[in-house]
């Protein structure tokens, strides 16, 4: 089983999960991360580093979320591993909980 990067991690991209992750699966977009499926080890530790609530093992993602399974899988191929935490966005916290945010993700 993996770990799915869901829709509230756009433009909020905190990388406290990327700090815990004994395998290095996590992979940075412009404004957005996303678990590799084949890496991930399903350990848990990244979910409760989440600030925003935005990582979910794959058979709990939220009602609606569901999409996040392919596109985590799918940018992984394409965008570079991320081992190190970084600094958040500016303006992280006013992206925290905002609804309907895929439109806004940078490929």
């Amino acid at each position: 089983m993996t770990h799915v990067v869901t829709e509230n991690c756009i433009n909020c991209k905190h990388t406290d999960c990327v700090e815990v992750c004994p395998v290095d699966c996590f992979h940075e977009g412009p404004n957005f991360l996303v678990i590799d499926p084949d890496e991930c080890i399903d350990c848990t530790l990244c979910v409760d580093e989440c600030p925003v609530g935005a990582i979910f093992p794959e058979l709990d993602v939220p009602a609606g979320q569901e999409g996040f399974l392919a596109l985590n899988a799918e940018l992984a191929c394409e965008w570079p591993v991320l081992t190190a935490k970084k600094p958040s966005p500016e303006d992280a916290a006013q992206w925290d909980g905002v609804p309907d945010k895929l439109p806004l993700l940078k490929r």
